[in-house]
């Protein structure tokens, strides 16, 4: 690969890596650019350079989903909560159907992540150092965490309890 091209596909890789929410919808405007914009390259993408800039798009989706299950996070202008981390990660789930990508790892990262963040929100809520952030009902976080492969008695004990003001 020349340099000129190796240099054009690295600048590519950094806008999908660093794109916003929706990292899927960057990474088809990448690959449009590069392979079939009149404004564009026109190149045609070996699998290498076409797996390359989907991981990006891998690395942000997984991102963002870990940036809702990191309790530092919970008073920061860039959390937004479970519910957000749900839906984020059925797109990430979906992403990875279509590509045919193996998410078991990180199903399993997120599911330990996951029930960090639970704990510490519990703690947390359980001695009065800050009200619940927990923008989803008990029910859907049980539907999550079967989602991630744990089961309801995998949560931590009492949750329920402090879940019980939201309805959503």
């Amino acid at each position: 690969m020349s340099e000129d091209r190796q240099s054009l596909i690295e600048d590519e890789w950094l806008i999908v890596r660093h794109s916003g929410e929706i990292p899927e919808i960057a990474l088809s405007s990448v690959l449009f650019y590069l392979t079939e914009d009149p404004e564009g390259p026109l190149i045609v993408l070996s699998n290498g350079e076409l797996k390359y800039l989907t991981k990006a798009a891998e690395l942000r989706y997984q991102e963002i989903v870990l940036r809702d299950l990191q309790p530092e996070n919970r008073d920061k202008t860039i959390y937004r909560g479970i519910k957000r981390t749900i839906y984020n990660y059925n797109r990430f789930l979906s992403f990875c159907r279509r590509r045919n990508v193996d998410v078991h790892p990180f199903q399993l990262e997120v599911a330990r992540n996951f029930l960090a963040f639970l704990k510490q929100e519990k703690a947390d809520v359980q001695t009065n150092q800050r009200n619940c952030s927990i923008n989803v009902s008990y029910s859907r976080l049980v539907e999550f965490a079967q989602d991630l492969g744990l089961a309801e008695m995998d949560l931590p004990p009492g949750f329920e309890e402090i879940c019980l003001s939201v309805s959503a």
